[in-house]
């Protein structure tokens, strides 16, 4: 399980007319454990990692990093993840001969622009107290390093 720490919460007033609607904002970070490279499921982790989840919301999702990303995607067939990793590394192989950014080495270039590819944040619904994901639906880091250290997100609760 990531490593976990609340540090922010805010809440926010709005009054139109007659009603008065409260609106609390907490972010928190998670610290999640190395991975390889690939994409690996971590709907457990971020469920865990998040401490008090309101009965209703939505939770926005922001990795730190610029070569990893997150997505929503099948949480059922681990077959998915490798296609996902094979036409990744199709679309955008190591060693180009055009690719000037690789002080890190031939994987760091691609890295990027794979993290660009697949985006840095993901936003779902909070109901009944839990992520409203569909049945088939999972959480995903997107790891496009060969040897990446921890990852940290920051998961902003709005309800």
């Amino acid at each position: 399980m990531g490593d976990k720490s609340s540090y922010l919460i805010v809440t926010f007033v709005a009054q139109s007319n007659d009603n008065i609607a409260l609106l609390m904002v907490t972010h928190q970070l998670i610290r999640l454990t190395p991975k390889s490279r690939g994409f690996h499921l971590i709907t457990q982790e971020v469920n865990h990692a998040v401490e008090n989840w309101p009965i209703d919301g939505v939770m926005h999702l922001f990795i730190r990093h610029t070569s990893a990303g997150l997505c929503l995607n099948e949480n059922a067939d681990p077959t998915v993840r490798v296609d996902f990793e094979s036409i990744f590394n199709m679309l955008v192989p190591e060693n180009l001969p055009f690719i000037q950014h690789d002080y890190e080495g031939p994987d760091d270039m691609p890295a990027h622009i794979k993290a660009a590819l697949v985006g840095s944040s993901i936003s779902m619904p909070i109901r009944n107290g839990r992520l409203d994901l569909g049945t088939w639906q999972g959480i995903y880091l997107c790891e496009f390093r060969n040897h990446a250290g921890s990852r940290s997100l920051t998961a902003t609760i709005i309800s």
